[in-house]
């Protein structure tokens, strides 16, 4: 899978190559979220 294709955190933009990512959907669509990034969309930022 090249670069471009590569799944990454819809917040930050990091890849799983970092940090671990998980699926989830936000506005209608599939995508990606990482364990940092998702605290805060948990409890607000």
């Amino acid at each position: 899978m090249s670069e471009e294709e590569k799944e990454s955190c819809f917040a930050c933009g990091i890849t799983d190559d970092e940090r671990v990512l998980l699926s989830c959907k936000h506005e209608g669509e599939d995508k990606w979220v990482c364990v940092r990034c998702l605290p805060p969309l948990i409890h607000g930022s």
